[in-house]
């Protein structure tokens, strides 16, 4: 069966990471989340169509990647 567009959606995304904790804590304003424990970030997105998830998607991974970006560089900091 195809999804159409117009259909609401939901997505979950489990995320491994040495700093989860940092990572939820970037997502406070943006998704439903939970800390499955300290390595494992549960991420779950649901919207009333597929483009709105898609928007939504787009949103929660430039996040994360920003988040990735400025955990990295406090790490470089320590080096």
């Amino acid at each position: 069966m195809t999804q159409r567009k117009s259909e609401s959606s939901r997505l979950i995304l489990h995320l491994n990471h040495a700093k989860a904790p940092a990572l939820a804590a970037s997502l406070t304003t943006e998704a439903s989340f939970s800390l499955v424990d300290d390595a494992t970030l549960s991420v779950e997105e649901s919207a009333d169509s597929l483009v709105d998830l898609r928007a939504r998607w787009n949103t929660l991974m430039r996040g994360l990647i920003a988040s990735e970006h400025v955990l990295e560089l406090g790490d470089d900091a320590y080096e």
